[in-house]
């Protein structure tokens, strides 16, 4: 076994399977922008590493991913910057040429939603929701999430996540198509641990062929997805509607918008 490990974020490879696991459980593994970072570095290089052939994605304590920090785009990083990084981040994942299995333990939300969907396999724990809370503090979804949950649910889901910014239950997200299962606490880890050895003890090649396969054509928008998303995102950064919007969610408050 063997094992990295930064602030935020800890990867052990146990025999041939990588364990990467957000580790911020007081904000509820909200990221920000050197874990973003940091959950790139290591997907790239798990890519390159004969050694692992399957990765676990999961979050420490009661929650996956929680989107970014909002302190994110402090500390001299830019707008530009900071959607740059969210994208790697995703792609950095569904681009991995291993299999990798999101161990979904609780609440997704922003752009953990799409570093959950890119995963190839998403069993979650019945306490899980996914959230696009977005346009609650005026933004718009990133991380992907405009291409990875239409790929997965279609329009209908897509547009109800992103527009009225409302949790779907796991068992909803299960339903429509977005995820592949939902379990007990209890269950969680036995069928994620099923998957991942029988992925880790599979044809690498094989399994990296159709993985590369399947993505073509269910994840062909994505990149020109990832390019609206930060051209939005960006300007959306700088309005009066975010400004509002991240004030009122800090003093616990409804925003009120701009007409």
């Amino acid at each position: 076994m063997s094992e990295t490990s930064s602030a935020k974020l800890t990867a052990t490879r146990d025999g041939r399977v990588l364990r990467v696991t957000i580790t911020n459980p007081g904000r509820l593994n909200a990221i920000d922008y050197a874990t973003m970072t940091a959950i790139g570095d290591v997907f790239s290089s798990a890519a390159k590493d004969r050694n692992v052939r399957a990765v676990v994605l999961t979050g420490e304590g009661k929650a996956f991913c929680t989107g970014a920090d909002l302190s994110a785009t402090g500390g001299g990083v830019s707008p530009d910057e900071v959607m740059d990084c969210a994208a790697r981040l995703v792609t950095s994942v569904a681009e991995c040429p291993l299999p990798v299995i999101a161990r979904v333990n609780g609440p997704v939300a922003g752009v953990g939603v799409g570093l959950a969907l890119a995963a190839d396999l998403i069993y979650a724990a019945e306490s899980a929701y996914f959230l696009l809370s977005f346009t609650n503090i005026g933004l718009m979804p990133d991380g992907g999430t405009t291409a990875l949950v239409a790929a997965a649910a279609g329009r209908a889901v897509a547009n109800e996540m992103a527009l009225l910014g409302e949790r779907l239950p796991a068992t909803a997200a299960r339903d429509a198509g977005l995820i592949n299962a939902v379990l007990s606490d209890a269950e969680l880890d036995a069928r994620v641990e099923a998957a991942a050895e029988k992925l880790a003890h599979g044809p690498r090649r094989a399994l990296e062929l159709t993985k590369g396969a399947l993505n073509a054509t269910n994840l062909a928008a994505l990149d020109a997805a990832l390019a609206r998303e930060k051209a939005g995102q960006v300007e959306l950064l700088t309005s009066p509607d975010f400004f509002e919007g991240a004030t009122a969610m800090l003093q616990k408050r409804k925003a009120v918008f701009g007409e």
